[in-house]
C-alpha cells in the first residue's frame, strides 16, 4: 500500500531505533591493519603520501603492534623493507629478514595478534617486479618456487597465515604444496585472488619502496574494466586451496567483492587501498569533507557489499571511534 499508510522515516524516528534496526554493522573484529617494517633500530619513518602510516625498525613495530592490539583490533600484515635488493628477491626468503624478524618479534610480545604476511617479491627485487624478469618480461612458472620458499620461511618464523599478492597463475597450489610439506597443513592462505592493475596503488609504492623500474604490473595484474574474469580468479584459488580470498581495490570495486561473496562460500577480505587512505586524508586537511564520517561510511559499505573482513590503514582510527 502507498502513503500515508507506509511510513518508512517512522522506523528512523531516533537513533536507538535506528541502531536496533541497523541491517550491517561494523567492529574492530573485522579489521587487519596494514604495517611496514623496516632495517635499523629505533626508526620510524612517515610516509608522506599517506599521512598517519610509517615505516618502523623491529623494536618500534612491537610496541606499534601493541597499540593495535590494544584498540581490540585481531589482525596485522606485515609488508618488508629490505636493506639489499636484488634480481631474486633473496631477503623474502631468508630465516633472517626483515619480515621473519619482525614476526619472532611480534609474536613474542603480542602472541594474541593474528599476523599476516603479504607474500610477494616486489619490495625484495632490484626491478620493482613481482616475478623473476627475463628479457623485460615477469616469469610466472620460475617465480613460483621462490613465492614458496618466501611463504614457508614465513611460517618457520611464526606467522599465523600467508597472503600471496604477486598475481603469479599457479601460487596458492605451490605455497599450498610447500606449507604442507614443511609441516605447516594448519596455516590458512589469503589469496588475493582479484587484484586489479590500479592507479588507486601509488602511495602505497613509497611505502612499500616498490615501484618498478621499467614498465608496469598490467601483464599479471587484472584489468579494471573486467568483471566476470574476477569470479574466475577466484575460483582457480580456491581449487588451489586459498582458505580466504580477497578483492583488491575494495572502493571503487565493490560489485566485484559482491559478486564474489554472492558466489562461493568462503570468507572475503577487501583491501582499502594506500590511494583511497590518501584522497580521504587530503580531502579532510583541506576541510571538505568530516574524516571520521566518511572513513566509517566508506568501511560500513565495504562490509555492506559483502567483505567479511576489511584491509585499512584507518584501522586504529576506526577502532577508536567503534570503541567510544
Amino acid at each position: 500500500m502507498p502513503f500515508p499508510i507506509h511510513r518508512p522515516r517512522r522506523l528512523r524516528s531516533n537513533d536507538v531505533l535506528r541502531k536496533m534496526l541497523r541491517e550491517t554493522s561494523l567492529s574492530p573484529d573485522d579489521f587487519i591493519y596494514p604495517m611496514f617494517v623496516t632495517y635499523g633500530k629505533g626508526v620510524k619513518k612517515k610516509i608522506s603520501s599517506m599521512p598517519g602510516c610509517s615505516q618502523f625498525s623491529v623494536d618500534l613495530i612491537v610496541k606499534e603492534a601493541q597499540k593495535v592490539h590494544k584498540l581490540g583490533i585481531p589482525s596485522i600484515i606485515l609488508f618488508g623493507i629490505p636493506e639489499h635488493k636484488d634480481e631474486r628477491g633473496s631477503e623474502a626468503y631468508s630465516a633472517k629478514g626483515i619480515v621473519q624478524k619482525a614476526i619472532r618479534a611480534i609474536k613474542d610480545k603480542v602472541p594474541g595478534l593474528i599476523v599476516i604476511t603479504d607474500v610477494c617479491m616486489c619490495e625484495y627485487m632490484s626491478h620493482g617486479h613481482c616475478g623473476i624478469v627475463k628479457k623485460g618480461r615477469v616469469l610466472n612458472d620460475q617465480t613460483l618456487d621462490l613465492l614458496a620458499k618466501e611463504a614457508l620461511s614465513h611460517a618457520k618464523a611464526g606467522a599465523d597465515i600467508v597472503a600471496p599478492s604477486d598475481m603469479m597463475d599457479g601460487r596458492v597450489a605451490a605455497i599450498r604444496d610447500a606449507l604442507d610439506s614443511g609441516g605447516f597443513e594448519d596455516i590458512p592462505i589469503i589469496s588475493y585472488a582479484a587484484k586489479y592493475a590500479s592507479a588507486f596503488y601509488g602511495p602505497f609504492r613509497e611505502a612499500a619502496e616498490s615501484t618498478p623500474s621499467f614498465g608496469d604490473r598490467r601483464s599479471y595484474q587484472m584489468d579494471p574494466a573486467n568483471r566476470r574474469e574476477a569470479i574466475k580468479e577466484v575460483a582457480l584459488d580456491i581449487e588451489e586451496g586459498a582458505d580466504i580470498v580477497m578483492v583488491k581495490p575494495a572502493l571503487s570495486y565493490m560489485d566485484i567483492i559482491t559478486d564474489v561473496r554472492d558466489s562461493f562460500d568462503v570468507p572475503v577480505a577487501a583491501y582499502n587501498v594506500s590511494g583511497e587512505y590518501s584522497m580521504v586524508k587530503a580531502a579532510a586537511k583541506l576541510g571538505w569533507i568530516d574524516e571520521m564520517k566518511v572513513v566509517m561510511e566508506i568501511l560500513t559499505s565495504l562490509k555492506r557489499a559483502g567483505a567479511d573482513l576489511i584491509l585499512t590503514y584507518h584501522a586504529m582510527d576506526a577502532a577508536k571511534e567503534l570503541n567510544g
